[in-house]
């Protein structure tokens, strides 16, 4: 339970909103021109290689999670949401729908606190910043105490880019003493809040008072059924293990394989870099894994050597992941819940109806509202799961980590925020992305009236008996 907010944190996080909403009063009647190139300016300010790569591996150096050789790869999403964004219109009318009288008007929603991740600091305040800018927004971002310096120079890097293009460093606002405390005060008296983070940040921002987007919990599970192209999903699998050491909560987590292919997926997924483990190395790995009913943090985004070596076994040199063989699912179960690191479980299935079963179990264990995925050729198990599973986002045949957050090889909206719906305790089950961002005033005009007869509106109940 997080302590009290002191007077000097109260007063830290007032100075903070007053500085946020004199620079956002200052671009709220910018153009669309001037908006566009201010968003291409901190773009390219955070996501050009050198600077990103720089970034990246400081915050893998200052939090001790993630792969630092290969976080510098994820700069990709922010010129995804640079395209996304510069795509769009977020001044003045935006949409029309003549037929329906109506025009769409966008507007600023003020200042947003966004909450920054420790697995993300060099990821989310510029794909955060990006959408906000476009709205012409200001944002105040809270670190994460254990990712504190590496988002402070982040945010530092975008205040200097918009400081050359001529616009107020103060769009980006960022707390250099951050807090549990100063952060849930920061989501109280700001407009909007946008968090990602883990459940109970979750739980924080929509306890704010305030309006607020946040993400729920992850425990991604991928069917892999009888038609799959075996190659392309263990490949796919490891990469998005991978990702920088499975730090994000869309990394895969489960397997769910069809008997027939279940001999020769797993072989190729060993192929991959993964290892096998035995019965008694999955003993030891729950112990070093979970204590006391909880996920251990030091076992978090890491590499799979370093948590072999806790359990106290040797991992091969060529092995990259490790492997759990898993018949039973529950939260007395704990392989079959979130892992965040490069450990996946591997169930077996006997029928698609079996499978379907299965991902209800798994998801009413944890992670319901996030994402799940599946490697198939056959339309209609790809129907029958997306008719089943409690998830906002299905990935089909793609890495689920690289892709359900938005990829440019799918129509999913760039981000590093992803509402889970009301399964989750969210407001929304879409990528949070720049319509989030936006406030927008309807405009109706008259149009020829549109009512339908009682005989159209009732069908066959017109004019039968009543009560």
């Amino acid at each position: 339970m997080a302590r009290p907010i002191t007077e000097e944190e109260k007063a830290y996080a007032q100075e903070l909103l007053k500085r946020a909403q004199k620079a956002q009063k200052q671009i709220e009647n910018l153009d669309q021109a001037t908006v566009d190139r201010a968003i291409q300016a901190v773009a390219w300010a955070t996501a050009n290689e050198k600077t990103f790569t720089r970034l990246a591996q400081m915050g893998v150096e200052e939090s001790g999670l993630g792969d630092r050789a290969g976080r510098p790869n994820k700069r990709f999403k922010i010129k995804g949401v640079l395209r996304d964004a510069l795509r769009q219109k977020s001044v003045g009318i935006v949409e029309e729908i003549p037929e329906k009288g109506l025009v769409k008007y966008a507007k600023p929603v003020g200042v947003v606190a966004a909450l920054v991740p420790t697995t993300n600091p060099a990821l989310t305040p510029p794909g955060m910043g990006i959408y906000a800018l476009k709205a012409r927004n200001s944002v105040v971002f809270s670190p994460h105490p254990r990712a504190r310096q590496t988002t402070i120079e982040t945010v530092n890097v975008m205040r200097r880019a918009l400081n050359n293009i001529g616009l107020p460093e103060d769009i980006y606002v960022c707390a250099e003493r951050p807090s549990i405390p100063l952060a849930q005060e920061l989501m109280s008296i700001c407009d909007l809040t946008i968090a990602t983070g883990g459940p109970a940040m979750a739980k924080s921002a929509h306890s704010s008072g305030k309006p607020a987007y946040a993400a729920g919990q992850g425990n991604s599970t991928m069917v892999i059924d009888e038609t799959a192209d075996i190659k392309e999903a263990a490949r796919n699998t490891m990469l998005s293990k991978m990702s920088d050491f499975g730090s994000g909560c869309s990394a895969d987590g489960n397997l769910i394989v069809e008997q027939s292919i279940y001999d020769a997926f797993l072989a190729q997924l060993q192929e991959e870099g993964g290892y096998l483990v035995s019965d008694e190395e999955k003993e030891m790995i729950e112990k070093v894994y979970w204590q006391d009913g909880h996920r251990t943090i030091d076992t978090i985004a890491c590499p799979a050597a370093q948590i072999a070596e806790k359990a106290g076994f040797p991992l091969p040199g060529d092995k990259k992941f490790l492997i759990v063989k898993e018949e039973n699912i529950g939260r007395e179960y704990p392989f079959s819940t979130e892992k965040l690191g490069t450990l996946l479980a591997i169930f077996k299935y006997s029928g698609f109806a079996d499978a379907l079963e299965m991902v209800r179990h798994i998801y009413d264990t944890q992670g319901k509202g996030h994402s799940c995925g599946i490697y198939s050729f056959n339309d209609e198990h790809i129907h029958q799961l997306a008719l089943t599973a409690p998830v906002s986002r299905m990935m089909v045949r793609q890495p689920q980590s690289k892709a359900n957050a938005g990829s440019f090889s799918n129509g999913m909206p760039m981000t590093s925020s992803m509402g889970c719906g009301v399964w989750a305790g969210n407001i929304t089950n879409e990528n949070i992305s720049l319509k989030h961002y936006l406030n927008y005033t309807w405009v109706s005009r008259p149009i020829p009236e549109d009512r339908p007869s009682d005989e159209e509106l009732f069908g066959e109940f017109y004019n039968t008996e009543t009560w």
